[in-house]
């Protein structure tokens, strides 16, 4: 006998404007130009080796990789991000799921982040009917044009909206399996969603009044890469019912794929992983190693890049001066400091608040504005 699924087309959806958030952009929103809470002096030497390498990097033309966790988005970091891309910084931005889910409802309403517990407790945590409904059909039209996670939602703030093809086309499309098997299957996808939900085609408005806040948008419009890294069940976008695997795992590779190929061009590069103790160093050690490939079988190397990881998370360990902790040891189980002390290059571990590591790289990296 099959598995029963959950029918998520019972659920009973709420609109956004009746939920409480606790973080609003306009309020919580930090400026470039905001100086950094105190900081130990290992952490302001740490950050001025950051800044050191950074302008090295840029310098020699290197990439300058930042993937940051959601609270990032969360501690109103977006503008520093959008300055930091803006002044040529930093190349390449990744997040996961939730980072890329804040971000967006930033930009449309100017508010984010639930009480969970709360609202766990009423069955609505996650059951918002603009995210699910926006960002799920983002992926869709954004599988089917050939799209990244992090810029087909890039696109949907950008533009204020997204276009749905005519049902003819799609269906013209999904016919062409043979031809073309990736845009085919897309094809059927949104065609399914357009079926499904009665979605007329043509340029669905989607407005977003604080697209100034958007860092997705800003990425998509400088033609910076922003690469999403969701894990599927994560997200608050999987209760909904426009939600399609195939969508989210089209874009989320292409995504991958963009981000792995920045990796294989990071030596004499940096890499800041910036409160993400699972999602950047999985990314990251999967992405390095399928670059060494190609280069070795080129007759090169990619071992001259400096890593800085950034985290509040205290460790017993010293991982750079006593190596890898034996496997008995509670310190063996910290992914991030694992997985980035086997990379090679120069690592170097910052204990320090996203914000004031972020703002103090800030000062060293840009201008005063008036």
């Amino acid at each position: 006998m099959p598995f029963s699924l959950f029918d998520r087309s019972r659920l009973h959806f709420l609109p956004l404007k009746e939920r409480s958030n606790r973080v609003f952009m306009e309020k919580d929103a930090l400026s470039p130009d905001t100086p950094p809470g105190p900081l130990e002096p290992g952490v302001l030497a740490g950050i001025g080796e950051a800044a050191r390498a950074v302008r090295q990097a840029r310098s020699d033309r290197r990439p300058v990789v930042l993937v940051f966790g959601a609270h990032a988005i969360k501690n109103g970091l977006a503008p520093v991000f959008i300055r930091l891309i803006e002044e040529g910084w930093l190349t390449h931005l990744a997040t996961n799921g939730a980072g890329i889910i804040h971000d967006w409802e930033f930009a449309f309403q100017g508010a984010s982040s639930e009480d969970v517990r709360e609202n766990v407790r009423l069955g609505r945590f996650g059951i918002w009917e603009e995210t699910g409904r926006y960002l799920n059909l983002a992926l869709l039209a954004g599988a089917y044009q050939g799209l990244g996670y992090g810029e087909a939602v890039g696109s949907l703030v950008e533009k204020d909206g997204l276009h749905i093809p005519a049902r003819s086309e799609l269906i013209e499309a999904a016919g062409r399996a043979a031809a073309d098997p990736e845009r085919a299957a897309a094809a059927a996808d949104l065609l399914w969603a357009v079926e499904a939900f009665d979605l007329p085609p043509g340029f669905l408005v989607v407005k977003h009044p604080f697209k100034r806040y958007g860092l997705q948008a800003a990425a998509f419009r400088l033609r910076i890469p922003f690469t999403a890294h969701p894990m599927f069940g994560h997200d608050i976008i999987y209760t909904h019912p426009l939600n399609r695997g195939a969508a989210v795992g089209r874009t989320a590779e292409r995504d991958f794929l963009v981000f792995a190929d920045t990796i294989a061009h990071l030596e004499g590069g940096v890499y800041i992983s910036l409160g993400s103790a699972v999602m950047s160093p999985m990314i990251f050690e999967k992405s390095l190693s399928m670059a060494r490939n190609l280069a070795l079988q080129e007759g090169r190397g990619i071992e001259h890049f400096s890593i800085f990881v950034v985290d509040l998370a205290a460790s017993g360990w010293d991982w750079q001066t006593d190596g890898e902790p034996p496997p008995d040891d509670p310190a063996y189980y910290v992914r991030y400091l694992k997985t980035f002390s086997r990379m090679g290059g120069r690592l170097r571990c910052l204990r320090a608040d996203n914000r004031d590591f972020l703002l103090g790289l800030c000062r060293l990296l840009l201008p005063p504005r008036d």
